[in-house]
């Protein structure tokens, strides 16, 4: 509903200078709901102010939540919060107990909040010098929206490629879609507690595997593209090449925004993007993907395998056979969603295949770089782009749970031994 309420909003005479299509129109309005960041129309020349600021709202409304959001309205107009209300948010925010929900939400909005007051003040220091106080603050609120949610969505052709070698841009964007990634009960409890040995083994996760992540894709993208005349080898300066590996490896995981040519990177750089778009960001945050937590059990889970055990443990804490047969199944939903997107949309464009690849794996994790194959998609390729843009927001576990049925057995059978490996 929110992604038809935006593309008839989008389609409306004020949004845009010239007409465009339905098809630009649902595209853009889903990619934004998703907080993916694919376009098919350049957002800053095609859309007026109010059609950007629809983008932004869907933007904000996809990113925190529109279940948190509804809660949130709820307790400002006073109204009770009934129990199916509070069953559903615990589901959304992917809790165990109904108990001090409130409390989180509250806690969510303060986080978001805060980190966008912050993201606005610094991002007009570099905007406002340049196009005035009343664009230079729309822009610094836009790219705020943009950066927090994870969106990748920016106002200008060649995204953040004129700032590549300034510090602001570099150091701020990069820490609003870092702490968005990281999910909203991570950064809550990173905030109210402080202390190692007091948080919870999923933001011990988090921490752990987001930094281990970061200093590989920095450090790979910076040893595989420091010479190529197209990305690293075109920028002037030591300075210039390490911001620019710095912001590219940091956004390729969910953010989206790019301050190099993402068409121009060697195909050995596109597939190392291709498997962090896939692995993504933290649960319960504005990220896509299977999620950091999910690779690293999943890691864990193979390890434990070839040690011969039953159960594995990190951090003090043991993970049990429910843990890994989540894991199991997301990875394999998963996998079938984009090789199933890959088959489809190569049956109706015949263009470069690693290029198609990236796009999918981009729209799967929410991610929306690109290597220029959006624009060339005709409508069978944009209807599985949005589809894919779809379940990677959704969540392939959430539409498998909502379409699975649940029953108890009649019948048990004698277990037997399949030959595996």
């Amino acid at each position: 509903m929110l992604i038809t309420t935006g593309a008839v909003l989008l389609k409306l005479p004020v949004a845009t200078p010239e007409p465009i299509t339905w098809s630009d129109a649902i595209f853009t309005a889903t990619s934004a709901v998703t907080v993916t960041g694919l376009v098919v129309i350049d957002t800053g020349s095609q859309l007026t102010i109010f059609g950007q600021a629809v983008v932004m709202a869907l933007i904000q409304l996809g990113g925190l939540g529109l279940m948190t959001f509804a809660v949130l309205v709820l307790s400002m107009l006073g109204l009770p919060l009934s129990m199916s209300h509070r069953i559903f948010l615990r589901e959304d925010l992917n809790q165990t107990s109904i108990t001090d929900l409130m409390k989180l939400v509250r806690g969510i909005l303060k986080v978001v909040l805060a980190c966008e007051l912050v993201g606005v003040i610094l991002l007009s220091f570099v905007f406002v010098p340049e196009f005035g106080w009343q664009m230079g603050l729309w822009q610094a609120l836009f790219h705020t929206v943009s950066a927090f949610n994870n969106a990748g969505f920016a106002l200008f052709p060649d995204s953040l490629s004129q700032w590549v070698g300034d510090p602001i841009i570099n150091l701020t964007v990069p820490a609003l879609f870092i702490f968005g990634g990281l999910g909203f009960i991570v950064v809550t409890e990173l905030y109210s507690r402080r202390s190692w040995h007091g948080f919870s083994l999923h933001t011990k996760l988090m921490v752990v595997g987001t930094l281990a992540l970061i200093v590989w894709s920095v450090m790979a993208f910076a040893a595989l593209e420091w010479t190529n005349p197209a990305t690293l080898g075109g920028l002037d300066g030591t300075g210039a090449r390490l911001w620019a590996s710095w912001f590219q490896g940091v956004t390729t995981r969910t953010a989206g925004f790019n301050t190099v040519d993402v068409g121009g990177i060697h195909d050995s750089t596109a597939m190392m993007f291709m498997s962090l778009m896939v692995i993504g960001g933290g649960s319960t945050s504005t990220a896509g993907g299977i999620k950091v937590t999910t690779f690293i059990v999943l890691l864990l889970a193979t390890i434990a395998f070839f040690r011969r055990r039953t159960q594995f443990h990190v951090f003090g804490r043991s993970l049990g056979p429910d843990e890994v047969m989540k894991v199991l199944a997301l990875t394999m939903v998963s996998m079938l969603t984009v090789f199933m997107a890959i088959f489809l949309i190569t049956i109706s464009h015949d263009g470069d295949f690693l290029d198609l690849a990236f796009e999918v794996t981009s729209a799967f994790g929410t991610v929306g770089l690109s290597r220029g194959a959006t624009s060339e998609l005709d409508g069978f390729g944009r209807a599985v782009i949005i589809a894919v843009m779809f379940v990677g927001r959704v969540g392939p576990l959430t539409l498998g749970f909502f379409l699975a049925t649940r029953s108890k057995p009649r019948l048990s059978y004698p277990s037997s031994k399949v030959y595996l490996g």
